[in-house]
């Protein structure tokens, strides 16, 4: 990517300049939607860093569409996705606190009302993890709890 690009971006932030992030990855997920233009150009229709969402409906996609069309998939050479959630998840517990040896994921959604909360079930249990909206969450003695109809349970 040129380099004036990303000095002129809005969002660039020069107060980033040699700092390290935790386990020096700057970005932990993203979502990039990329369009082939009838110039035979690829142009980024949309950059979704800050909430990526659309990985569940590809997953669902692929599925059908390896039962529908088994051959013409095959021929493709599509790359898998299926071990996208596990993937996902590996990579949530390695940014983990280093005070322990298997920290606890769960995945924050606003609620059952919002657009997205498809793909917040989905991926949740696909991780195999819970599934919190913020009211399920209490911080008490420097520990985040879970509320659950057996009471709180905590991590660190």
């Amino acid at each position: 990517m040129p380099r004036e690009i990303i000095l002129s971006a809005r969002s660039y932030r020069k107060q980033c300049i040699g700092w390290k992030p935790p386990r020096g990855i700057w970005c932990h997920i993203t979502g990039t939607d990329l369009a082939r233009h009838s110039d035979g150009q690829i142009y980024v229709l949309e950059d979704n860093l800050r909430r990526p969402s659309g990985v569940s409906y590809v997953m669902q996609n692929r599925e059908v569409m390896k039962s529908l069309f088994p051959k013409a998939f095959a021929a493709s050479k599509v790359r898998p996705v299926q071990d996208y959630p596990l993937k996902l998840r590996d990579m949530l517990e390695y940014l983990g606190s280093d005070h322990t040896t298997r920290p606890r994921v769960v995945l924050l959604t606003p609620g059952s009302y919002n657009s997205a909360y498809f793909e917040h079930s989905f991926l949740a249990q696909q991780m195999g993890v819970e599934l919190v909206e913020g009211r399920d969450l209490v911080v008490e003695e420097g520990q985040v709890l879970m509320r659950t109809t057996r009471g709180s349970s905590g991590w660190t």
